[in-house]
């Protein structure tokens, strides 16, 4: 289905309108601990060898093996901001990387006084990272610890995709064309603009802008089944949104929204406006969206093409069920086990793998009983 025919059906449908089912806890699955070492993890991706990459947001590396044994730190890392949200967001090796061991990190660089999200890319070889190189930096800078957004794509084009915050106090910035803050961003490997970007002729930043009007997206994938990019970000108090994106467009943030300020104060009057994308649906109150995946495998089959949303707020795994490129359903998993999710990976052998958001952080896998 192709990326515009799954926007046109979302918006047939209120994006409140999906009705919640009941709870599936843990018992229902066979949940296995991997690894119980890892330090505040938050992003979790696959080698193709089936070794796993997990950048943890103090600014620490690992590769585990396949059963999540044998935990060793990656060398070479850049210097990285921590505070607050700010770390080592996600390390995604290139599409080609059985050829090239290339490897693309996302993570907050800078000073308290200006930093921002960056992308470098380096060849993952004997345990380190080498030739890093950084291809992209969010421009303008902030003083502010918060909202980097983080997570990166690739598109079947080679392409690359990353999600940047607003900043918080930068709000507004979201719908400034000319700068990154509140954006995702499209950039060639190298960190070039492509040419059929939608402002490609726009001179400096705005060039590399793909979509905007986003508050704080950690939530990010492309499915090659669908043809399609899907997005969840952050709300307020409420508010948080999955949306299925196009090029070029707005999607609303701070103009349109379904949140409220955290002092209660109204943000915007609409939850929609015209020149605008309405939601395909919201959480309000917050569940807290990080990691997100679509299921695609063998082992679950009854979910093929529904989305996996890690809940932070909620604890919980959130399943949403689609059809016809809507949501018509949606129910928590695994909340009895009473763990901010912050990851949600399908792994090649069709399991689901989890990061728990912890300075004791765990790598979980589901399977069915």
């Amino acid at each position: 289905m192709s990326l515009a025919l799954c926007s046109t059906l979302a918006m047939a449908a209120p994006p409140h309108d999906v009705p919640v089912r009941e709870a599936i806890n843990s018992d229902a699955f066979t949940t296995t601990e991997l690894n119980t070492d890892l330090q505040l993890p938050w992003g979790l991706s696959f080698l193709p060898d089936g070794r796993l990459l997990v950048a943890e947001r103090g600014g620490r590396l690992v590769m585990l093996d396949a059963d999540g044994s044998n935990l060793r730190e990656i060398a070479g890392l850049p210097e990285i901001y921590v505070k607050g949200q700010g770390g080592l967001f996600e390390v995604l090796p290139a599409p080609d990387f059985a050829q090239t061991g290339e490897v693309f990190v996302s993570y907050a660089h800078g000073t308290d006084k200006a930093n921002g999200t960056r992308i470098s890319r380096a060849i993952l070889r004997d345990g380190r990272l080498q030739d890093l190189q950084p291809i992209f930096t969010v421009e303008p800078l902030k003083d502010t610890p918060v909202h980097f957004g983080g997570r990166m794509a690739f598109l079947p084009d080679g392409t690359l995709l990353l999600t940047t915050g607003d900043g918080f106090d930068m709000r507004e910035d979201a719908q400034k064309l000319q700068g990154l803050l509140g954006k995702v961003v499209r950039i060639n490997r190298d960190g070039s603009v492509p040419a059929d970007n939608p402002y490609a002729s726009n001179q400096g930043a705005g060039a590399k802008v793909w979509t905007y009007g986003h508050r704080n997206p950690q939530g990010l994938v492309y499915d090659a089944a669908s043809d399609s990019v899907i997005m969840h970000e952050h709300g307020p108090a409420g508010g948080d949104e999955v949306n299925i994106l196009q090029a070029g467009k707005n999607y609303g943030w701070p103009v349109a929204t379904y949140g409220k300020d955290y002092s209660g104060a109204i943000i915007s009057p609409f939850t929609e406006y015209e020149g605008t994308e309405p939601p395909l649906m919201h959480w309000t109150p917050s569940i807290a969206p990080a990691g997100l995946a679509i299921y695609r495998g063998e082992l679950f089959p009854q979910w093929d093409g529904d989305l996996l949303v890690a809940a932070l707020a909620g604890r919980h795994l959130r399943l949403v069920e689609m059809e016809g490129g809507k949501p018509i359903a949606q129910q928590e998993l695994i909340a009895d086990l009473e763990e901010r999710i912050r990851d949600v990976r399908v792994g090649p052998d069709g399991a689901i793998y989890l990061l728990t958001d912890s300075d004791q952080g765990k790598l979980l896998k589901l399977q069915p009983r």
